[in-house]
């Protein structure tokens, strides 16, 4: 095995990958991103007797008196809070448009606290799962204290294995959560998974060359198969009951956009689409193409997303 395809296992970890695998290749991976970003946290909460961290950004013109949107983001595997905030520059529309963004952290590979710099959202098994989405709620509760949050516009978005906690966190906390994104999404789990069928507004990015197979099917990064990016977005347009002629355009050279339209309660679901676009966040600071392939900056997964989010604020049940 090459060492970009070592190093991108540690990345891109999905919880069926052999612990002892990941920490021996995890140090050349480290050593590459310790360069990007180092890292860093500046809040913790006890969450069931175990400390979870998170990086939080408030923006300059954040006042007490006006209710502000939550964005919360999600790293990859084997990366960290730091890492998914210098990737997606969500600081930067953060401060533009006058919102705030939290970036929690994962856990060690056995789902608690590690010496280890690296973090994942473990999926697998329920009990665990069911344990990052009750620190992903608690922080809510902490910054809604700390802070005049808008209830109705809080949104979670996810990068590769981010993605995944994203969508499993829209199945689990739709009375609190009013839009989901993801890029790259490593989403191994079925759809039928999902119990929840509220309507839950989503915009997907996703690159035709990306390291999780476009089209589905398996892959050397998890011993469980992809579902098709186009049929996994399908998927979650009839979930939100949408109309079945999706409305295909062109933004970019590279870069195509389809929207399921007519959806309950205005719960619209997009997908970008990359053409030639690896397992990266397009418009953000890029990985090393060695690593994840190539990074497109015709579009702005961050700006698309905030667009979107800002369209979609929850509704009423």
């Amino acid at each position: 095995m090459t060492f970009r395809k070592i190093a991108i296992r540690s990345a891109l970890v999905v919880i069926g990958l052999p612990v002892a695998l990941v920490l021996l290749t995890v140090v050349g991976f480290y050593a590459v991103m310790s360069s990007f970003a180092t890292n860093r946290t500046n809040g913790t909460i006890v969450v069931e007797g175990q400390p979870r961290q998170y990086l939080l950004h408030v923006p300059r013109s954040y006042d007490r008196a006006r209710p502000t949107p939550l964005v919360i983001s999600l790293h990859a595997a084997a990366l960290w809070p730091a890492t998914q905030m210098e990737l997606s520059q969500w600081n930067t529309v953060a401060d533009e448009h006058g919102f705030i963004v939290v970036y929690p952290s994962g856990t060690g590979l056995t789902g608690g606290s590690s010496v280890l710099p690296f973090r994942v959202w473990l999926l697998r098994p329920e009990a665990v799962l069911s344990a990052n989405v009750r620190f992903i709620s608690a922080l809510i509760d902490t910054l809604a204290a700390g802070y005049n949050i808008d209830p109705t516009r809080i949104y979670v978005n996810g990068y590769s294995n981010g993605g995944a906690m994203a969508f499993a966190q829209s199945c689990r906390m739709s009375d609190r959560i009013a839009a989901v994104g993801t890029v790259s999404a490593a989403q191994d789990e079925p759809f039928r998974s999902c119990a929840d069928s509220r309507p839950m507004p989503f915009i997907n990015l996703h690159g035709t060359a990306d390291l999780v197979p476009y089209e589905g099917g398996t892959s050397w990064l998890s011993p469980r198969p992809f579902p098709s990016v186009p049929g996994w977005t399908a998927d979650w347009a009839r979930r939100n009951r949408c109309g079945p002629n999706p409305v295909a355009s062109v933004v970019a050279p590279d870069v195509t956009r389809l929207e399921y339209v007519n959806c309950a309660d205005d719960a619209a679901v997009v997908l970008y689409t990359v053409r030639g676009g690896g397992h990266a966040w397009p418009g953000g600071k890029p990985l090393p193409a060695w690593m994840v392939g190539p990074t497109t900056h015709t579009v702005s997964a961050t700006n698309q997303m905030w667009a979107f989010f800002r369209d979609h604020p929850r509704r009423a049940r």
